[in-house]
């Protein structure tokens, strides 16, 4: 009998600790948006984003209209937000304030074995429905590669690998509420 009781207590807890969980967790009200965006749609319903031009020392021409497509590329794949050339809702500028090399590990040699490769964004946000959530703020994105590789050979992935890395830091300061 000891043992059934054992039994039967080894059983009901995990089931009593489960059904006390779902309990809690039913009374709780959970919003979920596969794509992260927290937009209420009553009041927003256009963007606009401007085209971010490269103020950086160093410039690599194509880097600004990698980013300035991918900007408007998640806008519009993750909302339902409408483009317009002003005046929008949501508004997004700034420029491309920095595009550098800097190396990182040394070599016994006293040469470079890695660099790292940066780019910084300052963003500037108007929410035109709630202006306590305007913000300018600078966003950053880098990556590493081989010394040994010229940087011609990897840019443009690098490029296209930050770009996406700071796209998605933007998109989910303004519409993600993180």
């Amino acid at each position: 009998m000891a043992w059934t009781k054992a039994k039967y207590r080894i059983i009901l807890r995990p089931l009593g600790l489960f059904l006390v969980c779902l309990a809690v967790l039913s009374a709780c009200k959970v919003a979920y948006s596969f794509n992260g965006a927290s937009i209420d749609y009553t009041k927003i319903k256009t963007i606009t984003i401007t085209d971010f031009p490269i103020r950086a020392d160093y410039v690599y021409a194509p880097l600004a209209t990698v980013f300035n497509t991918e900007l408007q590329d998640i806008f519009a794949r993750q909302t339902k937000l409408n483009f317009v050339n002003r005046g929008g809702d949501l508004e997004i500028g700034g420029e491309i304030v920095g595009y550098r090399q800097i190396n990182q590990a040394v070599k016994a040699d006293g040469f470079a074995s890695e660099v790292r490769l940066e780019v910084e964004v300052n963003v500037r946000f108007t929410n035109n429905t709630a202006h306590e959530k305007d913000f300018e703020r600078r966003y950053t994105a880098y990556r590493t590669y081989e010394a040994s590789q010229p940087l011609i050979d990897v840019q443009d992935d690098l490029i296209e690998e930050m770009v996406k890395d700071l796209t998605e830091q933007i998109f989910n300061a303004t519409v993600a509420d993180w």
